[in-house]
């Protein structure tokens, strides 16, 4: 996770068909020529997807660039338009980047475009998937880490507004992802809130792991976990409506794991702990998981979801028919069909439940509070 996106000067630009054109600009111009200089013009431009991605210099980024720029998100035949968008530090690492990006000599990457400003990074955008954000620092008060961030997805927000298509599908990564989502939504008001979504893909799939082991099965024999909530120590992992597929036959995950105790218990701690877990072991926080998880979410934003299943997203929480507070981004079960998600309806909550949901619910309050007290000045 990186720190504040400012905008000073453009980077460069990259095309990408066969020969490759690579120009890095900084105050003082440098040019990479790079292998061969046949300069066709790239091919179906108007079929082109652009997609942003900030904090593009980091960990991350990096563990997620290469699955968007061979397919596996939007498609295996969608050709792609990549913005890298990072503060100016950062700019000799994406000079990195884009070098790894060209040697890949991947066919649906046509346009690699590195950059420090907004107003670059987030024009005619169809996808933004925005992972840079202020990391907390030792010894910083929570509230100061609300107020840094808010400055950062106000100005996100705005450039988003006054730049990327109205269209835009925006998901949220950098923490705390879901205040930022709804400050980034509250600073684009001419892009529909329904277009804003954070990302909880990430325990979603934790979750699924962990009671794939349980069962002895693969992971993709689980479905239908929920996180509800916050991307935080809060958040409700939930697997009352879950089925695990035991020898071609679903079954309920209670049935299924036959221990209630460590499904209400460590189980939830584990999923709600495991980022802090992996930080402890690795030194670095969650990576390669959470690019996985990136691509996941966006693929089926794009794509829809399976016929009766359903994933965990922050989305905007207006209209929805479990009592939690409107004026929220706040993660649900969600169903998505023609890029557009549904809060699944009906799903019976019980007792244990309600207060865990609840629970998460009022710490999304009082970060929203402290976050508009600062979006006001």
């Amino acid at each position: 996770m990186l720190t504040l996106m400012t905008s000073m000067y453009l980077v460069g630009r990259a095309v990408f068909p066969q020969g490759i054109d690579v120009q890095l600009d900084y105050k003082s111009r440098r040019t990479i020529e790079a292998e061969g200089s046949n300069h066709q013009a790239v091919a179906n431009m108007t079929d082109v997807i652009r997609v942003v991605v900030t904090g593009a210099a980091g960990q991350i980024a990096y563990s997620l660039l290469y699955s968007i720029a061979k397919g596996d998100v939007f498609g295996k035949d969608q050709p792609i338009a990549l913005i890298l968008l990072d503060i100016p530090p950062m700019l000799p690492v994406l000079e990195g980047v884009v070098m790894e990006l060209q040697d890949c000599a991947l066919p649906l990457l046509r346009e690699v475009i590195p950059t420090d400003k907004v107003e670059v990074g987030f024009k005619d955008i169809d996808a933004a998937i925005l992972v840079g954000s202020m990391p907390r620092k030792e010894g910083m008060e929570r509230k100061d880490l609300l107020k840094a961030n808010v400055a950062i997805f106000k100005t996100q927000g705005a450039a988003l507004d006054k730049y990327a298509k109205k269209t835009v599908k925006v998901l949220v990564v950098g923490n705390p992802a879901n205040t930022n989502c709804l400050i980034a939504s509250k600073s684009a008001p001419s892009i529909p809130k329904e277009n804003f979504s954070c990302l909880t893909r990430l325990d979603h799939n934790r979750a699924s792991s962990q009671v794939a082991m349980r069962c002895g099965v693969s992971s993709d024999k689980v479905k239908n976990v929920i996180i509800w909530g916050n991307h935080s120590s809060t958040q409700y992992p939930d697997v009352h409506h879950a089925k695990v597929n035991l020898q071609g036959s679903e079954t309920a995950a209670y049935d299924a794991v036959k221990d209630d105790a460590w499904l209400r218990g460590d189980f939830i701690s584990t999923v709600q702990l495991r980022g802090a877990a992996v930080i402890k072991a690795r030194k670095l926080s969650s990576a390669m998981s959470a690019a996985k998880a990136i691509c996941d979410h966006m693929r089926d934003i794009w794509f829809g979801t399976k016929e009766n299943e359903f994933i965990s997203m922050g989305v905007y929480a207006g209209g929805n028919p479990y009592g939690i507070p409107e004026d929220l981004i706040y993660s649900f079960p969600v169903q998505i069909k023609n890029k557009t998600w549904k809060v699944v309806n009906g799903l019976s909550i019980n007792d244990f439940s309600r207060a865990k949901m609840d629970a998460t619910a009022a710490e999304l309050v009082e970060e929203r509070d402290t976050a508009m007290d600062f979006l006001s000045q």
